[in-house]
């Protein structure tokens, strides 16, 4: 009787330690990304065959859409309760991780995360006082794409010089009507654009990242702001306040996108397949030329990593984190689910997988418009403070004031450059 009741107690504290080593193998993670529901879908395919592999890693999905996503992310990691893995933006570094410390050093799980796979050109984009705050998913830089249909109609070549772009508005205007011009920019597209312009001619960079300050004098932030009223006025473009009378839906769902009202736009090459998408067949978006003036040395991208994934700097499991963020990018099943949903990947394990599988081709508007880039001059590095959202919105309001006569646009360049340092006086503290 004794040995059956011994028997029995062994037995029960045999499954009883099996029961928590099994819990304490056991590990909960939290994933957060914005985008839109394709982006939702692939994300959550890959967390599906992720789990597949890692049966004892548990992967809670919080995912939304761009608006408010920051702010959400902004108040986590304020409170030390932000996701253990994060899609994160190149420009957010100044915001959370001046010292390199917001989030998690990447280079402490090398044996979870092959890093090998990454160019260390692109890392050091991503690195902060010699810390990986998260691994670039792609790059991606702004160039001009043009509604093929539009564009015939109006019995234009796509431009090739500024002078070209300038003079397409009136002819757009003459021969399709008032309703129709060659681009449609917001004010983020805008500000990128004319930086473009005036870095071909000046050739020196908007911030000075040793002083954290504007590099342009009075003089030149003025010009910055005739230039764009100068293609508001050429009719290259909807003015600020035309834009805003079709609501505050996407752009590229707005009715004069779908019918080639707007038969152009200054995009990221990373996201531009859902512009081309939602065109009225048989439309289609081509790649245009890079306009360069005929002294540049540099074209004035805005060149930066499109996404990264972080690892948030108050997770319990930063290892179970680097394996997660491993197989997204690295592995077989997770590129083959997330494809170019994030732009074309710069791991070389996807580039070659992807390309052998004829999900790259050449001739994909986000391929070729990522080709193009890489092969303008683009030595000139943009500061992420420059895509502060601060400093973003600022220019928006900027913009607004000339479009609305409200303001001269000296006045305008005045006011941009004094509250423009003051912010990032602010952000670099």
């Amino acid at each position: 009787m004794k040995k059956t009741i011994l028997h029995t107690l062994v037995a029960s504290s045999l499954v009883l330690f099996a029961s928590q080593a099994f819990a304490a193998d056991d590990v909960n993670l939290r994933m957060s990304w914005w985008g839109g529901n394709g982006r939702h879908q692939v994300t959550l395919k890959a967390l599906e065959e992720f789990h597949k592999q890692y049966p004892n890693i548990n992967v809670k999905s919080e995912y939304t859409g761009w608006d408010g996503h920051l702010s959400r992310l902004t108040t986590q990691i304020a409170g030390g309760t932000e996701p253990d893995v994060m899609q994160t933006n190149w420009n957010w570094l100044p915001i959370f991780s001046k010292d390199g410390k917001g989030f998690y050093d990447l280079n402490t799980v090398k044996g979870e995360l092959d890093l090998s796979q990454f160019n260390p050109i692109e890392l050091e984009q991503t690195t902060v006082d010699g810390k990986l705050n998260g691994i670039p998913i792609s790059v991606t830089a702004r160039v001009f794409y043009f509604n093929e249909e539009t564009w015939k109609k109006a019995g234009l070549a796509y431009p090739k010089t500024w002078d070209e772009l300038l003079a397409a508005g009136q002819v757009f205007k003459e021969k399709l009507g008032d309703q129709y011009y060659p681009l449609v920019l917001e004010h983020q597209d805008s500000l990128a654009l004319v930086r473009s312009y005036i870095t071909q001619k000046y050739n020196i960079p908007v911030i000075d990242e040793a002083t954290k300050k504007f590099n342009y004098s009075p003089e030149q932030w003025v010009e910055f702001f005739e230039m764009y009223k100068k293609m508001v006025d050429s009719h290259v473009m909807p003015s600020s306040k035309y834009y805003a009378s079709f609501g505050k839906s996407n752009m590229y769902e707005m009715k004069p996108w779908v019918n080639g009202e707007w038969a152009g736009t200054y995009m990221w090459n990373s996201t531009i397949n859902k512009y081309s998408d939602n065109l009225k067949a048989p439309a289609k978006l081509e790649l245009g030329d890079y306009p360069m003036l005929p002294d540049a040395k540099d074209a004035g991208l805005f060149f930066k990593p499109a996404q990264m994934f972080s690892i948030g700097k108050s997770t319990k499991h930063p290892k179970e984190s680097a394996l997660l963020i491993n197989f997204l990018l690295n592995s077989k099943e997770g590129v083959d689910a997330l494809g170019l949903e994030r732009g074309v990947p710069l791991s070389q394990a996807a580039v070659k997988q992807l390309t052998d599988n004829g999900v790259i081709k050449a001739d994909d508007p986000a391929v070729s418009g990522l080709t193009l880039a890489l092969k303008l001059p683009h030595e000139m590095k943009t500061s992420p403070y420059f895509d502060d959202p601060q400093i973003v919105a600022l220019f928006g309001d900027a913009i607004q004031s000339i479009d609305y006569g409200q303001k001269s646009v000296k006045e305008t360049a005045e006011y941009f450059q004094k509250q423009g340092d003051r912010i990032l006086k602010r952000a670099s503290r």
